[in-house]
């Protein structure tokens, strides 16, 4: 198992990712980086001197449920943790952590009513979250605890697949791929006049909160968040909302959220796209009107940190399964390690 499909298939909601984390420090070692793990469970890895301090982030945690309640039945129900559509959990596997000490998994599958049981009105709607369940194949709340308590994170099932020549498909590409791409920066970084942190940074999904005691601990001069966006070239979606496709390349932010996220520096921007054109890297700009990166609480950090965003374009995103194209990934890796010495 290489390590992108490692990082896919491991499991970490916000404020458990443990098991990326570890998959991190392993390959931050490997490629001899000064590696360290602060109080809120950031991993920070170092390489390089010099007066400038570059901070690289992507975070490490995925959109995911949480055990709220065991029925007398042995029947689980849950909140969900990050932004996750209602319409995509019905009938899906789940792998729920067990124990107080989160040492195994239990498989799960999300119930709700068949359809054959539903009256007219049932069938025309979406089932609401709260209204589903997880069967772990429990026949009571006793046999359920002791596979699992109330507090264990869910994820969805491992998966991870080739699709077509370049293309890939699996879950938690948000944000693995970026956790990826980082390790491959640290991996290929050329000697710099610079200090260069690359973090994986927790809870991004539930409000950012890593990435801002990561920035203020580091105090860079200049960030880059490595992320990924919504690519639009399905049906249904109109250009007008995303003309961004998977295979065109890397995405450069100009602004997120509609400007409640990061409004990109001029500089860092102009940084991105100039070395784009100069090393014939396909790029595309992108300008969010909903979501954000951590690139959205590091530039507001202390006096203001000059931050931008390289983002990687993926379909299907904050589900069970994501589609991307690997060569995407690979100009991702390229545009940022060639854009770093302009930086310093």
């Amino acid at each position: 198992m290489d390590v992108l499909e490692k990082l896919c298939k491991a499991g970490g909601i916000s404020g458990f990712e443990d098991e990326v984390r570890d998959i991190m420090i392993e390959e931050f070692k490997k490629v001899k980086c000064e590696v360290s793990v602060d109080k809120f469970g950031n991993v920070i890895a170092k390489k390089g001197k010099g007066k400038t301090k570059i901070m690289l982030a992507a975070h490490m945690d995925e959109v995911g449920l949480l055990v709220k309640y065991i029925s007398k039945e042995g029947f689980l129900s849950f909140v969900k943790i990050g932004g996750i559509d209602d319409r995509v959990l019905v009938n899906k596997m789940v792998r729920v952590k067990t124990g107080d000490h989160i040492t195994g998994n239990v498989t799960g599958v999300i119930g709700a009513k068949p359809p054959h049981l539903q009256k007219d009105k049932e069938g025309r709607e979406v089932i609401k979250h709260e209204d589903l369940f997880i069967d772990i194949g429990a026949r009571s709340r006793k046999e359920a605890e002791k596979l699992v308590k109330i507090g264990s994170p869910i994820t969805f099932m491992p998966n991870y697949e080739i699709l077509n020549k370049d293309l890939i498909c699996g879950k938690a590409f948000d944000n693995r791929l970026g956790c990826y791409a980082l390790i491959q920066i640290m991996k290929n970084l050329p000697k710099l006049d610079a200090e260069v942190y690359a973090v994986g940074t927790t809870q991004e999904e539930v409000g950012l909160k890593g990435a801002r005691v990561a920035a203020f601990k580091i105090n860079p001069d200049y960030s880059i968040a490595i992320d990924i966006t919504l690519a639009g070239d399905t049906p249904q979606i109109k250009e007008s909302e995303s003309n961004l496709k998977i295979g065109k390349g890397p995405a450069i932010t100009i602004l997120e959220a509609s400007g409640r996220g990061v409004v990109t520096h001029p500089a860092v921007k102009d940084i991105l796209v100039k070395t784009a054109v100069k090393n014939k890297i396909p790029y595309q700009m992108d300008v969010l009107e909903g979501g954000m990166t951590d690139a959205a609480i590091i530039y507001m950090t202390r006096e203001g940190i000059p931050s931008g965003v390289v983002s990687i374009p993926i379909r299907y995103t904050h589900g069970p399964v994501g589609v991307c194209n690997l060569k995407d990934m690979e100009n991702t890796i390229k545009l940022v390690l060639k854009s770093l010495k302009y930086l310093c």
